[in-house]
């Protein structure tokens, strides 16, 4: 199961360790989503999800300053009981000594941000769910075009790497080469990045290991981007037949979302930087509501049409 230490949430929210005392080294998150335990702090534990973090946000703290003594021996007992692996006090909410002492006696951590409750939960969720997304490795080279992500696959040695430098030549950024991490952050999106070890580099046969982010400067490089588009090179084969105008859209699948796909033939002569640029192009244009083989097929439909007619007459 995926999993983010608790320390990376931490550093990443910006958030301040209330109970210092309690080792948080081992534990980690496994869930994307976090609970309000307003339930909870009125005494309902059935369904209760202790996996997530908890967030107290001001109508939960509120309630708990309205709590007896005995009320809350009572329910911060159990509550703390559950294995959370941490509370989270937004809008700088700062809890009472009690609870912080139950909390440390259960190993239970308490941290709190400055955060509006609704901003925070809605940036933790989203950056949770990228870190916690099922995530595959793919052999090719993952480049931003013109906004797009286009992943580029095929054999070893058919020249990927050679194409993805021409692109970061021309103006275009590379997310990683040779190993494509692609993470489903959802039904509708696959996001690319790079292995910590590669992250930057190219490998070109015959030259060896270039370091694009030293050689062209940061403008070329980009950490993580959207899979839109994928072009499979293959070698050349005279027997294959190519479609030629694109009216019906092929695809591939990674983790259960359907990607774009097009296969390029590859021979002498063709530039396969141009090739990728036109496609990542076209296929933005095609999101953008105008499909250029459908206008072809509209145009020449409308011609026989206007010959029938003229026939007829």
């Amino acid at each position: 199961m995926a999993s983010v230490k608790l320390s990376k949430v931490i550093e990443k929210m910006k958030l301040d360790n209330l109970t210092p005392d309690i080792d948080i080294e081992n534990i980690r998150v496994t869930q994307p989503d976090i609970n309000r335990p307003a339930l909870q702090m009125a005494g309902f534990f059935a369904h209760f999800d202790a996996t997530r973090i908890q967030i107290i946000g001001f109508v939960e703290y509120t309630y708990m300053e309205s709590m007896t003594e005995e009320q809350k021996e009572e329910v911060y007992t159990k509550l703390l009981s559950f294995d959370i692996p941490a509370i989270v006090y937004c809008r700088d909410l700062q809890p009472d000594e009690f609870f912080l002492k139950k909390a440390t006696e259960h190993g239970v951590p308490v941290l709190s941000t400055k955060t509006s409750t609704s901003d925070f939960m809605a940036e933790i969720i989203r950056w949770l769910k990228v870190k916690l997304a099922p995530c595959i490795s793919v052999h090719g080279v993952l480049v931003d075009v013109y906004g797009e992500g286009v992943l580029i696959t095929g054999e070893s040695g058919i020249g990927k790497s050679e194409a993805a430098l021409e692109l970061i030549k021309r103006g275009h950024r590379l997310v990683t080469d040779d190993v494509v991490e692609i993470r489903k952050v959802s039904d509708d999106t696959l996001i690319g990045s790079a292995p910590d070890i590669t992250k930057h580099f190219i490998e070109l046969r015959g030259i060896g290991i270039v370091d694009i982010k030293s050689l062209y400067g940061v403008s070329s490089v980009k950490d993580t981007q959207g899979i839109d588009l994928v072009i499979k090179l293959e070698d050349w084969d005279k027997d294959k037949e190519y479609d030629r105008l694109g009216l019906e859209e092929e695809y591939t699948e990674y983790l259960g979302n359907k990607v774009v796909c097009h296969s390029i033939p590859i021979r002498p002569g063709r530039n396969l930087a141009i090739i990728c640029e036109s496609a990542a192009v076209n296929h933005r244009q095609k999101k953008m509501g105008y499909n250029a083989a459908q206008e072809l097929y509209t145009r020449v439909q409308n011609s026989l049409a206007r010959k029938r007619d003229e026939d007829e007459e």
